[in-house]
């Protein structure tokens, strides 16, 4: 016998901690279940979307496996060793619409916003900017009433929206891949601070304000203002779900407190004024910060779909850090010189690592039968594959999760070059919940990835 009427959950799933204008949502957790009846009940996790760029291309030769099948994992993706089975790499992916198609230059502007779109952008540095809507905002617009945030815009380098930044092509093309419509980019959020007061502030924008003034005035923590609603739920809960609320805020805890250190360096050290002052002056430190506040808000369900850009295309940041000086669009320009090679590769291989940081992070969430990264969808690659050709096909595309236990994971498929980038799209958009006949230049659904 079929069970129709279940026990209702112990707490609801958008239950949130309060205090002093604080809101803090929460992760996941077994009494937000109907009781006794979770398989009965076919509920599910939810599923999560994201999208990382990176700029400049790759040294291809370090990141296409020999085979298809049995994924073999290239020296570019050895950092990845530890979530190996739940990585697909595709190679022949394109991007048509970045390809010049009689616009001249400015190929690091069109890989950037035709990324997710799948659209030519309209080549002008003034406002008439126009490309598409990309896969993220579609999503965003179509289940973004479901969460708290319809979608996050995650970055690691600011970027200008006007001015002349590629060969005619506006800022707003090289430091944007979401667009809200063909003429609105979504700008991305570089600071630390602002990302956390966003997630853990209050519902208002003055209460968040409010409430940040307030704790530093008294040298609070974000947890202090809400312990005493915590201590309540606390009481409610299981064990399971106590130490899982116990690791959850100890995380929360331990972001804020790089934050608090990066700023404070940051003051020492007398930056720049227009730098943000959460951004931390170690790059990879960065790139892992923002990505410890993605998975947060992914674990709490505060949003489902999100966007992430390691560097604007065109990015000539130096990573001396790791022995490499120069900038890096400079050695992609590599002309086959196999030292500038290498040092590409290096930089492609350290990006690697801050996202397999991210992924095992994950990979480490509990979620029913299966973990955070089972239930999601993180695509990361770039819109140009070899740095010193420019172009736009046979891309260096990576999904990471396994949507669910839709997407069969631990492989390599190749597809026949020049297939539209766009039909992962499609795919990941259909499990998502978001249909869609077409999107920019799509032909179908690529049927290999079930």
């Amino acid at each position: 016998m079929e069970a129709t009427n279940l026990p209702e959950p112990l707490i609801s799933r958008r239950t949130l901690l309060r205090g002093a204008g604080t809101l803090m949502a929460l992760p996941m957790l077994e009494a937000m279940m109907p009781l006794g009846a979770l398989a009965q009940s076919g509920k599910k996790a939810p599923l999560r979307m994201a999208f990382m760029f990176v700029p400049n291309g790759m040294h291809m030769p370090a990141w296409t496996p020999a085979k298809e099948g049995a994924l073999e994992l290239m020296p570019t993706m050895q950092p990845l060793a530890k979530v190996k089975d739940s990585l697909t790499v595709m190679t022949g992916l394109t991007q048509h619409n970045a390809f010049a198609l009689g616009d001249g230059g400015g190929d690091h502007a069109r890989s950037s916003a035709a990324f997710l779109t799948g659209c030519h952008p309209r080549k002008t540095d003034g406002a008439d900017i126009k490309a598409g809507i990309s896969a993220d905002q579609l999503a965003a617009q179509r289940i973004g009433n479901n969460t708290r945030f319809p979608s996050l815009e995650l970055g690691c380098e600011r970027g200008a929206q006007a001015g002349n930044c590629d060969s005619g092509y506006s800022c707003a093309y090289s430091s944007s891949i979401a667009w809200r419509g063909e003429s609105t980019p979504v700008a991305h959020e570089v600071d630390p601070r602002a990302v956390f007061e966003r997630l853990f502030g209050g519902s208002e924008p003055g209460e968040t304000a409010e409430s940040r003034k307030k704790r530093e005035s008294y040298k609070k923590s974000v947890l202090d203002f809400v312990l005493e609603d915590a201590k309540g739920l606390q009481a409610k809960l299981g064990v399971h779900d106590q130490n899982k609320l116990d690791e959850y805020m100890t995380g929360v805890r331990e972001i804020e407190r790089r934050v608090e250190m990066a700023e404070k360096a940051n003051v020492a050290g007398k930056l720049a004024a227009d730098r943000p002052t959460g951004v931390p002056s170690d790059f990879g430190e960065h790139i892992r910060l923002m990505g410890d506040m993605l998975v947060l808000a992914f674990q709490t369900d505060m949003t489902r779909i999100a966007t992430f850009m390691l560097a604007n295309d065109g990015s000539n940041r130096n990573y001396s850090t790791i022995g490499v000086p120069e900038g890096h669009h400079d050695c992609s320009h590599h002309g086959r010189d196999p030292i500038k090679q290498g040092k590409v590769q290096q930089i492609n291989t350290y990006h690697m690592t801050q996202v397999a940081y991210m992924l095992e992070k994950m990979q480490a969430i509990k979620e029913g039968d299966g973990t955070l990264l089972d239930n999601c969808m993180i695509v990361y690659g770039a819109g140009i594959s070899d740095g010193d050709r420019h172009n736009h096909d046979d891309l260096p595309i990576l999904l990471a999760g396994k949507g669910g236990g839709t997407i069969k994971a631990g492989r390599h498929i190749r597809y026949q070059n020049g297939t539209p980038l766009t039909n992962l799209f499609l795919c990941l958009l259909d499990r998502m919940g978001v249909h869609a006949d077409t999107l920019g230049d799509s032909s179908g659904r690529l049927e290999q990835l079930i």
